[in-house]
């Protein structure tokens, strides 16, 4: 339940060579820690080339964050990608919501993200791909001391390498 599927360092080692052989048409990207690091209203280097390269892959994107309107929609709007706010992960409700918006089936969507317990869990409970990124930063323990908590009891689950892991086959999978 907290594997991904795939796990790099940076999002912009996720090539759209990467998306094709894994069958997905659409990203589910998260923000903090994974395009910039936390509450930063800046996308981090080479982010906004990275997302002009998917767009003119085809790739189909959206922002899926937990935080609310004030700290995503202006991210997006930057970034010129829609988004769901507040989207409760790693329950469904959000993610749900972006494939209805994207008008994409699951077998091609995944979702990325720096956190074992909300963007990875959240992916297989809803039973899409995923890529686990490496956290741009680790946050400090002044108010953010739930996070802080969550990185320590993530170590477990953490890859053992950051280049891109096997892709699993359907069929090798059942």
């Amino acid at each position: 339940m907290f594997q991904s599927t795939v796990a790099v360092r940076s999002v912009c080692d996720i090539t759209p060579e990467l998306l094709r052989m894994m069958g997905v048409k659409g990203l589910l990207l998260d923000i903090d820690n994974t395009l910039t690091t936390h509450d930063n209203p800046v996308p981090a280097a080479g982010v906004r080339e990275w997302i002009n390269k998917m767009k003119m892959a085809g790739i189909r994107l959206r922002l899926i964050s937990n935080n609310h309107e004030p700290r995503v929609i202006p991210f997006a709007k930057m970034l010129g990608i829609p988004c769901v706010c507040e989207s409760l992960k790693p329950l469904s409700r959000g993610f749900r919501t972006a494939m209805k918006q994207m008008n994409l089936p699951k077998e091609q969507l995944c979702v990325v993200g720096d956190q074992i317990y909300t963007d990875i869990w959240g992916a297989n409970l809803f039973r899409v791909k995923s890529i686990y990124v490496k956290p741009m930063e680790l946050e400090s323990w002044k108010g953010h001391e739930f996070l802080c908590i969550k990185r320590v009891l993530e170590v477990p689950f953490l890859p053992k390498s950051y280049e891109y892991l096997p892709v699993k086959n359907k069929k090798e999978s059942k």
